[in-house]
């Protein structure tokens, strides 16, 4: 087990500035153009992917070899810090790495995994599918099915998934679907489609409130078959866990896209922290060289202690996104950590994003400064992998031990 210190190692350290001058110098600049165009930001995962940032090879120093759980993180807030529109366009291939890895054999993960990343000349893209149009937070009413064809070896998948990042574009899609509907959650299973598999498309792409870079979209499978080895975990996995559950035992195993989030609550939450801190940042700036009533405006408390508080906001999510990415590769969460850092930092990027555009005053109303964008993009992390409202069911449940409804 590692000691869990504040104090990055030098290797953390280099990582932080290199992925910051990434974020600064690429990202930032082409910030408002994407927003604009909402389109795929290919160009600049493209770029990133030439440094070596966006590749398995980075994926797998950052959150599976890394006994500390920081590396993560410290990355994706730097990248947020730049645009969480092109941030996630880059990012969005991890939860479907982050799926595999979590659900697969390892075969299943150095088969696949590398496949949601492609290589620096040749870039492919992963999509995790889980939420469906009458399904989001209640994963446990999923209607998507997975009906086994024996005769063939064969799962065949029918139905719609909603609010899909990279759906439809990517090249690997893990689809969460419902094997025995009358096990609800328990009943559910992963499976990997591969590149080019008859049957699945895009649906409606979606034209969002913020992080307009990010591509997200339906994603239709109808009579999509794939073969047997595709079931993450194996049938053989599968078959003992929906023989457990049919005969009512607690299994204490989690349905396989609460499993997936739960891992990554500490990753989403890092990047609200990046968010906000570009705002904090942004206005701090501005309040020191913005003159009013003859001297910079930072100089009134009014301006002052709402930046005070910004920062004391900022340093407190990311103190709790550390802690729970720690425990995640340290023994595991005892109290819902991980909600309790995406809850906090997801209100966090919301309140201070709002408060940057206050001290911009009409400047910050408008799309002529960032703070506007980064107040848009930040509302999501309220929303996605979770609302705030299902954080705090977790934790409520977490810390009562009761099942709060």
């Amino acid at each position: 087990m590692a000691e869990f210190s504040l104090q990055l190692n030098e290797d953390q350290q280099q990582i932080q500035k290199w992925v910051h001058d990434f974020a600064e110098t690429v990202i930032r600049p082409a910030g408002e153009e994407w927003d604009e165009r909402e389109e795929f930001p290919w160009p600049i995962v493209q770029e990133a992917a030439q440094i070596g940032l966006y590749s398995f090879d980075f994926f797998a120093q950052a959150s599976m070899n890394d006994s500390t759980g920081l590396t993560l993180p410290l990355t994706l807030e730097e990248l947020f810090w730049g645009d969480a529109g092109i941030a996630l366009s880059i990012f969005g291939s991890g939860l479907a790495a982050a799926g595999i890895s979590g659900q697969g054999t390892m075969e299943q993960t150095l088969e696949w995994v590398p496949q949601c990343f492609g290589t620096a000349d040749d870039v492919k893209l992963g999509a995790y599918c889980v939420s469906e149009p009458d399904a989001g937070s209640d994963v446990s009413s999923l209607r998507t099915r997975a009906i086994y064809d024996e005769a063939k070896d064969e799962w065949v998948l029918n139905g719609t998934k909603a609010w899909i990042t990279n759906g439809g574009i990517a090249n690997v899609h893990v689809v969460v679907a419902t094997v025995d509907p009358a096990l609800k959650s328990r009943g559910q299973a992963s499976f990997v489609i591969p590149p080019a598999t008859k049957g699945l498309s895009m649906g409606q792409k979606y034209k969002k409130h913020g992080i307009k870079a990010s591509h997200t979209s339906e994603v239709v499978l109808d009579d999509v078959r794939v073969p047997g080895h595709c079931l993450l975990g194996g049938k053989e996995k599968l078959d003992e866990k929906l023989a457990k559950a049919s005969n009512a035992e607690r299994t204490g195993a989690k349905q396989p896209a609460m499993a997936t989030f739960e891992a990554t609550r500490p990753a989403v939450a890092a990047m609200a922290v990046g968010i906000a801190r570009g705002a904090y940042e942004y206005a701090l700036d501005y309040a020191k060289q913005r003159r009013a009533f003859g001297k910079a405006i930072i100089e009134n408390q009014a301006i002052a202690f709402m930046l005070a508080d910004m920062a004391t906001e900022i340093d407190a999510s990311r103190l709790l996104v550390w802690r729970a990415a720690w425990l995640a590769r340290n023994g595991g969460y005892t109290n819902a950590e991980g909600s309790m850092s995406k809850l906090k930092a997801g209100r966090t990027a919301v309140w201070v994003t709002e408060r940057a555009i206050q001290i911009l005053g009409g400047y910050g109303y408008t799309r002529e400064y960032p703070v506007e964008r980064m107040h848009r993009d930040a509302k999501i992390f309220d929303i996605f992998e979770g609302t705030e409202q299902i954080q705090q069911l977790v934790i409520s449940r977490a810390i009562s031990g009761l099942r709060i409804e």
